[in-house]
């Protein structure tokens, strides 16, 4: 058995047995909490444990012979759909407010139950908590209910569609999942939380670069998202989509960006246009190519000095370049030395 420390800070440890990865966390018990953090201490008391946990359904234990210790009865409330706090419920959410979050994202996946009023007039009230959380941990559990497989029955529970509006008012977009083209209800799963990020909050205003600066994104998300947004700021039409001219924005920007931006087309509109599906596949396979001509080859060839004048001129021969899908002939160039 393989382990590696994960949060060795929280007593957690992930251990790999048979090629499998099994996050092992010490008991503790809360000294006390604050509404964002924890400070804990490591117990050998399993009921002592549970009773800090938030739902019953993730207060369930099990040996490696599949033996369940259940001391507020998990089980049950898994199997008839119930998501229960434990304990007094209002008291578990002042402990850290990511659980009205996490109950979204329990309820969702696990309940086929109706929502308790008292809970949600619980939550409702303690909600402004959240803005106490780090952007971090925000994200983080935004992440798990956008990638867990029940997201989309988010839009058949209006209470918890609410919530989410209410903790998160820059996705303006969350409707759009209502109404998915084939295209987008087959590739959902398949797409990062980053674009998935871009479809919620890319609306053509400048949310989007709120949303960024809000959640504090690292630079390579920012410039993701930048990107699409970007793009679609300028309203670009239909016709622009062929291979010539994202050849541009594939040179300059990368492959990443050009599977977003198209991506993007693809999952937004009622219509899925199949020349996006080709131009899509193309770019996954396609290899960034290497700009074949050097200044010392200009220099020694047209007898150009270095200095403004070369890389001009190296700048034009390489736009035509790209321009002309990474072809250019000597003619061309001459045409460029001599202009």
């Amino acid at each position: 058995m393989n382990y590696y420390e994960t949060g060795i800070e929280h007593g957690t440890v992930t251990a790999i047995i048979d090629n499998n990865k099994y996050e092992i966390t010490s008991l503790r018990k809360d000294i006390s909490t604050d509404g964002r953090h924890a400070k804990v201490e490591f117990s050998i008391d399993w009921k002592e444990d549970a009773a800090r946990r938030d739902f019953s359904i993730n207060s369930i234990y099990s040996d490696k012979d599949g033996n369940l210790f259940d001391p507020y009865n998990g089980k049950k409330d898994l199997e008839e759909g119930n998501v229960n706090f434990i304990g007094d419920a209002e008291s578990r959410v002042k402990e850290d407010y990511l659980r009205i979050l996490r109950y979204v994202r329990f309820f969702i996946n696990y309940s086929n139950q109706n929502h308790d009023p008292k809970i949600i007039k619980i939550i409702k009230k303690n909600i402004g908590g959240v803005s106490k959380l780090s952007s971090e941990r925000l994200l983080d559990e935004l992440k798990k209910l956008t990638k867990s497989n029940a997201f989309l029955e988010i839009f058949e529970d209006n209470t918890c569609l609410e919530l989410i509006n209410i903790i998160f008012p820059q996705l303006k977009n969350l409707d759009n999942f209502r109404k998915l083209n084939s295209h987008a209800k087959d590739n959902l799963s398949k797409v990062d939380f980053i674009f998935l990020l871009s479809l919620m909050i890319v609306d053509g205003t400048d949310n989007a670069d709120y949303f960024i600066y809000k959640f504090n994104l690292s630079k390579k998300d920012q410039k993701r998202l930048k990107s699409i947004d970007f793009f679609y700021k300028e309203n670009v039409n239909i016709k622009y989509f062929n291979e010539k001219n994202f050849n541009k924005i594939f040179y300059y920007n990368g492959k990443q960006t050009v599977l977003d931006i198209i991506n993007f087309k693809l999952f937004s509109p009622a219509k899925v246009e199949k020349k996006l599906l080709k131009l899509i596949e193309i770019y996954k396979n396609k290899i960034l190519p290497t700009f074949p001509i050097s200044a010392k080859t200009i220099m020694a060839k047209y007898n150009i000095p270095e200095g403004k004048m070369l890389g001009s001129k190296l700048k034009l021969i390489e736009e035509t370049w790209v321009q002309n899908s990474f072809q250019i002939s000597e003619k061309q160039i001459q045409k460029i030395i001599k202009s």
